[in-house]
């Protein structure tokens, strides 16, 4: 399951549309210069030649700088925030082939000249996400990160294969977001045969729009090579990295890819790290944790029973939700909102906090009779197609990366024992979890080993933060790489599950973060803080 989503509505694939011919990847340039990789090959004995190709990038990346200017109009992003590209090679065995274009933004640091400490380059997850809403945590004048942003530099990004960063994609986009989809839990065989074609077909539509030379190098340790490329573009000696989500899972890698190239990194809400999670593991745990915080909302639901008039015991709130389910299912609401969109919407509340009471509202408005606010909340919108594009570009990428970093099973019977035995006890989220992933059981091109995430000389104290309840990034996950990365500190925040816990206001993590970055402090043992507060309705 994506860790981060930029719309709701991409839990379930997207029916099989008709795919069109490969299309070239938007921003991509080639660079001729034949045989100049030959020296590569041999170059430095004993590195391997992405290191050695990652190490040239990085070199040329240094010279060349970047040309910040005025953001494109259409990007969103306000003055001071400025704009800029960072040229990659497409495939780091090949550093002098061809060379893709990274979108990156910053806003300089609030405070003196003094006060500068460099950039601090962040990624919100995903995989998919894109990082260039970053400076705008001080346009906007976000609270929580005065103090850091007057001694760094925001800096954002868009990864290899996001939004405009040689965007690849896996079927049209408005046939992506059509609904209604069909209901993710299987009633037959038939069922799952359906969905099993539509999954071989987006797997196969993958390699048809955006190309097999992309798709296989579209991976974890090369969005981190480009991470580092990106620091060197920047002028800067060390990185200094705030990963949320997904984005912890770079810096997992990261660190131990550059362990000496890392001034300070913050993870926040994790991935756990190891070899034998990602990523099938991962998202089967991620079910049943889903389904634990689903639960802490429908208790929430039920104690604000005043407001939303859903029923006063979990249960009751859990008998409206499968009444929904069945109406939806019998006669898709509005003709457009079935079970897959249901979950595609409601699935927000057990991510973050922040969702549960605009969810709560709309489920209570279609409880007192008005479905309109359940339709506008859940169906798509097909007049918004660049949003729709960013919808397909972002479910691309999480399939593309998630399944060309790691061996997937291929056996269908694996698939169906695992996920039908989960689906008895987490029916929440877990077949349309299993459907979301099952393009990587037919993937069209090879797939990688993980990195051993460790630590090796030269890395830094890592700040690890994260609530125990989370369900996209299960507590585990936090645990896994604070063992891993020595000398690491862990901030747990407990009874809470809200998924991204550094943006949200709590004193005792807050100040804690803000020490970190700005003197490089950690307590000396790890810390425990209460939760933050509740939504109220």
């Amino acid at each position: 399951m994506r860790e981060t989503r930029p719309k709701w509505r991409t839990t379930a694939l997207g029916s099989a549309g008709v795919l069109i011919a490969a299309t070239l990847i938007s921003g991509a340039v080639a660079v001729p210069a034949a045989g100049a990789n030959a020296h590569v090959d041999g170059a430095r004995h004993g590195q391997d030649r992405e290191a050695v190709g990652a190490t040239i990038a990085a070199q040329r990346a240094a010279k060349a700088g970047i040309d910040w200017q005025d953001c494109p109009a259409d990007w969103g992003l306000e003055k001071p925030i400025q704009c800029g590209w960072v040229s990659v090679p497409l495939d780091y065995a090949k550093p002098y082939g061809k060379q893709i274009k990274l979108a990156v933004d910053r806003i300089g640091n609030t405070g003196t000249k003094e006060e500068r400490q460099g950039a601090l380059v962040y990624n919100p997850g995903g995989p998919g996400g894109s990082g260039l809403r970053f400076p705008r945590r001080v346009t906007t004048k976000n609270a929580i990160w005065a103090n850091t942003a007057k001694a760094y530099d925001f800096v954002g990004f868009d990864p290899r294969g996001v939004g405009h960063s040689a965007p690849i994609s896996c079927m049209d986009p408005q046939e992506f977001v059509k609904a209604p989809k069909a209901d993710p839990v299987p009633d037959s065989e038939a069922d799952k045969l359906a969905q099993r074609k539509l999954a071989a077909e987006y797997a196969k539509g993958c390699a048809e729009r955006t190309g097999k030379a992309m798709l296989q190098q579209m991976t974890t340790p090369n969005t981190v090579r480009d991470l580092d490329v990106i620091r060197a573009a920047l002028g800067e000696k060390k990185l200094n990295y705030l990963g949320v989500s997904y984005g912890t899972y770079i810096g997992a890698v990261y660190g131990t890819m550059f362990p000496g190239h890392l001034r300070r990194m913050v993870v926040d809400s994790v991935v756990n790290p190891s070899r034998e999670k990602i990523w099938y593991e991962a998202n089967l745990d991620q079910d049943v944790a889903f389904e634990g915080r689903w639960k802490d909302w429908e208790d929430w639901v039920a104690a604000n029973d005043a407001a939303f008039h859903l029923g006063t015991t979990r249960a009751a709130v859990q008998a409206k939700w499968l009444e929904l389910r069945a109406t939806a299912k019998k006669n898709p609401i509005g003709g457009v909102v079935g079970p897959a969109e249901l979950i595609g919407f409601f699935q927000s509340a057990p991510y973050y906090d922040s969702s549960w009471v605009p969810v709560a509202t709309v489920f209570s408005k279609y409880v007192a009779g008005d479905t309109q606010a359940l339709v506008d909340a859940a169906a798509p919108d097909l007049s918004d197609t660049a949003g729709n594009i960013t919808s397909e570009n972002g479910n691309a990428v999480y399939t593309a990366v998630e399944c060309t970093d790691a061996k997937w099973p291929t056996s269908w019977k694996k698939w169906d024992k695992d996920n039908t035995a989960l689906n008895k006890n987490y029916p929440f989220m877990t077949w349309a979890n299993a459907w979301l992933n099952l393009p990587c059981a037919t993937w069209p091109v090879k797939q990688q080993t993980p990195v051993d995430v460790k630590t090796h000389k030269g890395l830094p104290q890592v700040l690890i933060v994260q609530s125990t309840r989370d369900a996209a990034t299960p507590y585990d996950g936090a645990v896994e790489l604070h063992q891993r990365f020595k000398g690491s500190r862990l901030i747990t925040e407990k009874d809470a599950g809200s998924h991204g816990v550094t943006g949200l206001v709590n004193a005792c993590i807050n100040t804690r973060v803000d020490t970190y970055l700005l003197t490089g402090k950690l307590d000396s043992s790890d810390v425990t803080c209460t939760p933050h507060a509740t939504p109220k309705p």
